[in-house]
């Protein structure tokens, strides 16, 4: 427990919502933003002295069965030729998005994700990955780190081969908990052979990481249920796990509202779940990372917390902190030279943009300063639990403490409550807040309360 300590009465008074800081601003500060004004950042990021390496991200929005907790933005359909169509789009817009960009900026980091990625066939896949080699410059190693989101249920040994074979070298797979009574009342009955199965054959093609993602909150689920999952995960022993908190928000996603309330744990209950999750992963070996994130010490992400080289993006915490992000599919957002832009949220919008020749961007926001300010100091806390004054104040000519004198004011009650500590150097998140980091976070967020924004959030715990 040398990383985090949790405290359960200092949490129950600090769960509040908040963002969990996949950006800075969030997607709530998004508003009018034009293709043209898209296209006019991309090319400015290829006028750096060395321009960055890029992050590409793909969308695969199918999913053949509906998981009820389910927050992302999918199309539920027992109809494989959507996917064919969505395809002969999507690489008419990698052709308009490719550009964009010179040609010799390398694809440090690619990432497909959903939905359900694996819902395209093999030779879908393959196509898939021909058309990105074709329009941006993959690496032919495992250099690149090249990761893929995987439901163990649509998914034989002989898919990973495939997917081992056109690049993929990172495998994230979705388990949740392994309690039947609670797989069934979400509609996802996954058998531990079947998640088992998976795990074996990317170690026998050698995978340089493997991740499991895991929810709290779910139906049935008490700390004893969540206990055996906690225990399976650790004898399968993934590189890295993330157990993340479900928000239960059936008024804005309608797959929620088959999810009797009656039926999800207490507050308490939850609160003694994540204590228990956060007790039993670090005592076998994982290190947490922060936010719902935990690392074998060998890993990357802990290595690179280690190093002080950690960052967070729209995929959570990677070690690729110096790219531009170009994002395709529906839905998806690109980071690309200090603007962020999302792509049309529904398929029929998303068509009819690329039939008119024009990419299918609907809204965003261009970086000011002091959004490029507050967001390096989030991204300090959120991978690094530290915050040294100088270095920031020197790159964005600032002085620290008077810009910032609202901040630390507000910051005085956690110090109070051994949250953080000040150093000569600036402050340092403590054990005790390293779980609350999404609190310390938000407390140097202006950007929800411009212009009035007011969006929802879930709950920190």
């Amino acid at each position: 427990m040398s990383t985090v300590q949790f405290d359960a009465d200092l949490i129950r008074r600090y769960d509040t919502a908040g963002p969990r800081y996949t950006s800075y601003p969030t997607g709530v500060a998004f508003g009018a933003f034009t293709e043209d004004e898209y296209k006019a950042h991309a090319y400015l990021s290829n006028e750096d002295p060395i321009p960055l390496p890029l992050s590409l991200y793909f969308h695969i929005p199918f999913c053949d069965t509906v998981c009820f907790y389910c927050a992302c933005n999918k199309i539920v359909t027992k109809d494989r030729s959507k996917s064919e169509t969505y395809l002969q789009y999507l690489f008419r817009e990698i052709e308009m998005q490719a550009k964009l960009y010179d040609r010799d900026r390398m694809v440090e980091q690619l990432h497909w994700g959903g939905g359900t990625p694996t819902f395209l066939n093999h030779e879908e896949m393959r196509a898939l990955m021909a058309k990105i080699r074709q329009h941006f410059s993959l690496y032919d190693t495992d250099e690149g780190d090249y990761s893929i989101e995987i439901d163990p249920r649509s998914v034989t040994p002989e898919t990973i081969g495939v997917l081992r074979e056109i690049g993929f070298n990172r495998f994230s797979l979705g388990v949740q908990d392994v309690d039947k009574r609670v797989q069934i009342a979400v509609n996802r009955v996954q058998p531990i052979e079947q998640t088992l199965a998976v795990i074996e054959a990317c170690r026998a093609y050698g995978a340089k990481s493997i991740s499991v993602d895991l929810i709290y909150g779910l139906p049935f689920q008490t700390a004893e249920s969540f206990r055996q999952t906690l225990d399976t995960m650790i004898e399968l022993a993934p590189d890295r796990i993330s157990v993340f908190n479900y928000a239960h928000m059936p008024n804005l996603f309608k797959p929620q509202r088959r999810i009797n309330d009656a039926d999800l744990p207490s507050a308490e209950t939850k609160l003694q779940i994540m204590q228990l999750a956060v007790e039993h992963l670090t005592a076998a070996g994982y290190e947490y990372i922060g936010m719902d994130h935990f690392a074998k010490p060998d890993d990357e992400l802990a290595i690179a917390q280690r190093q002080g080289t950690l960052h967070r993006n729209f995929q959570g915490y990677t070690t690729h902190a110096d790219c531009d992000l170009v994002a395709m599919g529906v839905s998806s957002i690109s980071s690309v030279a200090e603007c962020y832009s999302q792509n049309a949220k529904t398929l029929e919008e998303y068509y009819a943009a690329i039939d008119a020749g024009h990419l299918p961007v609907i809204k965003g926001i261009t970086l000011d300063d002091d959004d490029v300010l507050r967001r390096e100091i989030i991204q300090q806390l959120a991978c690094h639990f530290r915050l040294d004054f100088s270095p920031i104040a020197r790159a964005y000519k600032v002085d620290f403490e008077v810009y910032f004198a609202r901040e630390l004011a507000l910051l005085q009650p956690m110090i109070a409550d051994d949250l953080l500590v000040f150093t000569d150097a600036g402050f340092e998140v403590t054990p005790r807040g390293r779980f609350l980091i999404r609190n310390i976070c938000m407390v140097f967020d202006v950007s929800s309360h411009k212009n009035g924004i007011q969006q929802r959030f879930s709950r920190v715990i």
